[in-house]
């Protein structure tokens, strides 16, 4: 749809639609932290216990729409969306309350959806997410996102084992959706976000046309469900993490407040995709629990020159992307732009090299501070602002966390000892840790050891208590910050008749950092086949039965794979073997 109209046809003439300058952006004075801010800080540091009740549309979102009425918050934009037509979308927090209430009642009127129900959303970097996700929270509807590279298998996956009631697509995958309807017995909605209509769906733009605005938020608990993301293992299926109202919704205080270093003056553009954890970190959480503006250019694709030429023409105060980006950043060459208003950058989702941050700094005079955190979690390492920067370190813990590096056994280990990074849960577990692996109790179960939680990561912590990231305990793989499963990987080259086994690890990589190799143990009948013909024929094969940025980079042909005495699979000899170790 034409992005003018949508702005037309939504936001009545009553509602300002802001047309500021970017003076206006700047023009503040740095405004002391806000009763907001202070009130949620406060039950970080443990001061305060989290309430009974919280919803972070009401308590929240509303609240800081209710101080820009008041003249008390910097007239920004609390959402800025662009795309690389030209089009452009501003909503203040007031505009944001009016159509996320247009659709909280969608979703419970025209869908028939209850507090509880679940919705999954699989789209771009389109401005619907954003309402759909505030909508959901309205409403008390668990919200799951999801990337729009999953093929029909992994939707149909992710619709069966959440029992979800409602999905959400682009017009793009709506056709692969149609293809799995006969084995959703749960489903019972499908909405469209495209500017044409398609039977058997409910066009988004043409119900929030008609929708009234007029919506009282749900109560919901601080410990009910607000999301559920789907997480990789090293083996079996992907896992339902459950984050609750509280645990997302005010454990990002902290992160967006001393580590993105964000006020109610700061534009905040995090490049994330919507279907990735990182994109409720950066891109709704952090900024907004602090008022600040959510920043997001729709690109098809991550292009170096449109991302430095993005900093450039727009008041971007705070960056964040993936090391992977940065590495391209400062390959592509940073000297001929200037970054006027851009003051901080943060990074996270798979380990930063020491040489890209030097770099970095040398070309726009900026840190990148690193963090460190899970799906599960917040944020649970960082190199705060004005902490001193030790390159290659995941920084220190963040509060409410207390950190340790432990053994097999859950005893901690001394400064600069290898162990598990994990984070207490005894006495008193932190509220900003997940639920649950919804339906998994043997998972959630693992994640204990003694009085800690178990991040399956490896690490060593300094005599400073700074934290070093040492590798996965897992097999997972983490290429261009996509965390990819292994065992996901290898059921779909199980599927090619030339396939006898496969092993998939990762393998170094220049630009990515890593990514993922398969080592193929072939059938009789194609041994005698051209390698370089078969390695094209596999790696369309896996974009084919599963999301394309999982498909094997590299392909090795081997008599044997490597096996224990009980015969399973020893992926460490081969990752060993691909990094030299």
């Amino acid at each position: 749809f034409i992005m003018r109209a949508f702005v037309k046809l939504w936001i009545p003439q009553c509602l300002r639609i802001l047309k500021s300058s970017c003076r206006l952006f700047h023009g503040y004075h740095r405004l002391l932290a806000s009763q907001i801010i202070s009130y949620y800080d406060s039950i970080n540091q443990c001061e305060k216990e989290p309430p009974e009740y919280f919803n972070f549309a009401s308590d929240v979102l509303d609240k800081w729409s209710q101080l820009e009425k008041d003249g008390r918050r910097p007239a920004n934009p609390a959402f800025w969306w662009i795309n690389d037509e030209g089009e452009e979308v501003r909503w203040s927090f007031e505009e944001l309350g009016f159509l996320s209430s247009k659709a909280a009642n969608i979703l419970s009127e025209a869908c028939g959806l209850q507090k509880g129900d679940k919705v999954i959303a699989v789209l771009p970097r389109v401005p619907e997410w954003w309402l759909l996700n505030v909508a959901c929270m309205r409403t008390g509807i668990v919200f799951i996102p999801a990337t729009s590279q999953l093929t029909a298998k992994d939707i149909l996956y992710r619709l069966q084992a959440s029992k979800a009631k409602c999905i959400i697509v682009s017009d793009a995958l709506a056709p692969a959706v149609e293809s799995i309807i006969p084995d959703c017995q749960f489903l019972k909605s499908k909405i469209i976000v495209s500017k044409g209509s398609r039977d058997g769906w409910l066009n988004l733009k043409e119900l929030l046309a008609m929708a009234s605005a007029n919506h009282k938020c749900v109560k919901t608990r601080s410990q009910d469900p607000m999301l559920i993301y789907f997480t990789s293992g090293s083996t079996g299926s992907p896992k339902m993490v459950v984050q609750s109202h509280s645990s997302y919704g005010i454990g990002f205080t902290v992160s967006g407040r001393y580590w993105m270093n964000l006020t109610p003056s700061d534009i905040m553009w995090n490049t994330s995709d919507t279907g990735w954890v990182k994109s409720a970190w950066g891109s709704v959480f952090a900024p907004w629990i602090n008022g600040s503006c959510v920043f997001i250019h729709n690109m098809p694709q991550f292009k170096p020159a449109i991302i430095a030429d993005t900093l450039s023409k727009y008041p971007i105060t705070t960056f964040c992307t993936a090391p992977t980006a940065y590495r391209m950043l400062v390959q592509h060459g940073l000297s001929s732009y200037k970054f006027m208003s851009l003051k901080h950058c943060v990074s996270g989702g798979e380990p930063l090299n020491p040489e890209v941050m030097e770099q970095w700094k040398i070309q726009t005079g900026l840190n990148i501070h690193e963090g460190y955190g899970q799906t599960e979690t917040v944020t649970i390492c960082a190199n705060v602002k004005g902490m001193k920067i030790k390159p290659g370190s995941l920084g220190k813990a963040l509060i409410p966390y207390d950190v340790q590096i432990v053994d097999d056994h859950g005893a901690i280990l001394p400064a600069g000892e290898e162990g598990d990074i994990a984070v207490r849960i005894q006495p008193k577990r932190p509220f900003c840790l997940f639920s649950q692996y919804l339906d998994n109790p043997e998972k959630t179960a693992a994640t204990v050891r003694g009085n800690f939680y178990i991040t399956g990561d490896r690490g060593i912590m300094d005599e400073e208590g700074y934290v070093w990231f040492v590798g996965r305990a897992d097999d997972i793989i983490n290429s261009s910050g996509y965390r990819i499963s292994p065992f996901e990987v290898e059921s779909a080259l199980i599927q090619h008749p030339a396939v006898s086994e496969s092993a998939v690890v990762s393998s170094p990589d220049p630009i990515r950092g890593e990514v993922v190799k398969a080592f193929v143990v072939l059938a009789p009948a194609f041994v005698s086949h051209d390698p370089e013909e078969l390695t094209r024929d596999l790696q369309q094969h896996v974009k084919n039965v599963t999301a394309p940025y999982k498909y094997p980079r590299k392909i090795e042909f081997i008599q044997a794979l490597p096996k224990t005495v009980a015969g399973k699979i020893q992926r460490k000899v081969l990752r060993n073997k691909e990094w030299g170790r």
